[in-house]
């Protein structure tokens, strides 16, 4: 484009509205991101895989769009070209809460009877390679369309090159920062897609009013987004389900609540798995809170004044179960997502009686010189498990926080035989802190419950405490848990601050998992592909 005709182009009179065009965009891109993470969570889980994931596919598609913006700028010097790229990404990430989630329910549903290994890369991956990369490598074609048309000569270049970068990065900043502080919590993630969709539609809208030209365009790009922004905004995560008490975001995490006659039941990044559950009555859940129970009764006197710590206290499911029955037990929690705190004040009759510090588990411990005689350590989801949580050193911290016969209870989620699986690397951790380390599997789930202390004789103090119980229920319940304990002897599998690969352990788990839950289903889609399982 010669500079002479760039006057044909009202908008280009008025440089502040490109620098304002490329301000957005990068606003846009980081929200993007950010809220790709939340979308998948739900189905994938927050781990650093589908984080990586994400960040990998974002700057595919940014390099690629960089690349043909500045090609396309060059063969066709046309601002109609680049803000028709933007109203066309605009009504894409406007309609991604909507189709996002189909699309990723149809390949998840793909590739689970299909692929045997690396399941959740291969699912996050192509999610994302179809839902995000199409919209971002059209913003990616911004910042070099905008530079062919605001360098006017090569004297001001190298000003204007920089006030573009410093309005894309200023942009990205607060592109970084409202999403996760501000929009997701208050209105949640498809409200924020739909927020900064139609910041990038009104950039397309005013050039092309202010051009005069391009009114239908402008008409078809409004009545997508509108009909696109109305699906979004109705259709939740879990679209399928009609009976859930409540569906929320926080900072951390997707909410889910659902309540029936006899119990309430929380889960968090999951849509088919259970973090927390309120049983009503005086009932014992059926979930590894009912094992965890043991642990006051590997103590010399179970009913006598105690105290415990429950990192990881989500809405209190076993700190209610250990008031019903040790009524002497002092409890306090920590919780990092303070929202579930209040969730369980609201739906899971936690007693305000208890306190809970909203605050990561491990400087928690580092910030307080209490000692307890039970550390309940439940901070591990399926695959997003806290490397900082599982390490030597952080079971070391919770060793020192420890009194002299205290008990450490650890939930380990997924059961696994895998000789250097994720549990067993966890295992030979903590056994290389602890002097005696106990495990139990519990029945009818995928959870295995880990006791550990210098107390060489909590077994034994199990025991004798589960055949002295006066209450029925739970003295059937101790028994089995003191039958099922099996002695773990360490081996060499360590996970420290310097190495714990937690995700990619975990995500061998859940390969195993996956393939021993539907080999059926799958040898039925190999042999007679969809209409095999169709029909059973």
């Amino acid at each position: 484009m010669k500079a002479e005709s760039k006057t044909a182009y009202r908008i280009l009179t008025h440089k502040w509205y490109l620098y304002l065009t490329e301000f957005f965009a990068g606003m846009s891109v980081m929200a993007v991101e950010l809220g790709a993470s939340r979308l998948l969570a739900p189905y994938f889980s927050s781990s650093q895989i589908v984080w990586t994931i994400i960040i990998g596919t974002i700057m595919i598609a940014m390099a690629l769009g960089n690349l043909y913006g500045g090609r396309s700028a060059d063969r066709h010097p046309d601002p109609d070209r680049l803000y028709r790229r933007i109203l066309v990404s605009a009504v894409w990430i406007a309609a991604i809460p909507f189709l996002g989630k189909l699309v990723i329910l149809a390949i998840s549903a793909m590739l689970i009877v299909t692929v045997n290994t690396n399941f959740l890369i291969w699912a996050a991956f192509l999610s994302c390679m179809i839902v995000f990369v199409y919209p971002l490598f059209l913003l990616g074609t911004v910042t070099p369309s905008l530079v062919k048309y605001t360098v006017s000569s090569l004297d001001d270049s190298g000003k204007t090159v920089g006030t573009l970068g410093a309005a894309n990065t200023i942009g990205s900043i607060i592109g970084t920062f409202v999403p996760t502080f501000v929009s997701i919590p208050a209105v949640g993630t498809a409200a924020t897609f739909v927020i900064f969709s139609g910041i990038l539609l009104l950039l397309g809208v005013i050039y092309f009013i202010s051009e005069r030209r391009g009114a239908v365009r402008v008409i078809v790009s409004v009545v997508l987004f509108a009909a696109a922004s109305a699906a979004a905004l109705v259709l939740g995560f879990a679209f399928w389900d009609k009976t859930l008490t409540l569906e929320d975001e926080s900072v951390y995490n997707y909410l889910q609540v659902r309540e029936d006659d006899r119990r309430v039941v929380l889960s968090t990044n999951v849509l088919f798995g259970v973090q927390s559950v309120y049983v009503k009555g005086d009932a014992l859940t059926g979930m590894y809170y009912d094992y965890a129970l043991a642990a006051p009764m590997m103590l010399d006197a179970p009913q006598a004044p105690h105290d415990m710590l429950i990192l990881g206290m989500g809405t209190g499911t076993y700190a209610t179960q250990c008031r019903r029955y040790f009524d002497s037990m002092a409890i306090e929690g920590v919780e990092i997502d303070g929202k579930i705190t209040d969730l369980a004040h609201r739906y899971f009759a936690l007693d305000p009686a208890v306190p809970v510090t909203t605050y990561d588990g491990r400087a928690f411990l580092a910030g307080t010189d209490r000692k307890y005689d039970i550390i309940m350590v439940d901070a591990y989801q399926d695959i997003t498990i806290p490397f900082q949580m599982s390490t030597q050193e952080f079971f070391r911290m919770v060793q020192a926080h420890l009194t002299e016969n205290g008990v450490m209870i650890v939930n380990m989620n997924m059961t696994s035989d895998r000789e250097n699986g994720i549990n067993a690397y966890l295992q030979d951790t903590i056994a290389s802190v602890f002097d005696t380390v106990y495990t139990v599997n519990v029945y009818g789930s995928t959870n295995r419950e880990l006791f550990a202390s210098q107390n060489p004789e909590i077994a034994e103090m199990l025991e004798k405490h589960a055949a002295g119980e006066t209450n029925p229920e739970l003295m059937k319940l101790m028994t089995r848990v003191s039958m099922g304990l099996e002695p773990y002897q360490g081996g060499s599998l360590l996970l420290t601050d310097d190495k714990a690969p937690v995700e990619l352990l975990g995500m061998q788990t859940i390969d195993d998992m996956i393939r021993k839950e539907i080999a059926y289903y799958r040898e039925k889609f190999l042999t007679e592909g969809v209409s095999g399982i169709i029909n059973g």
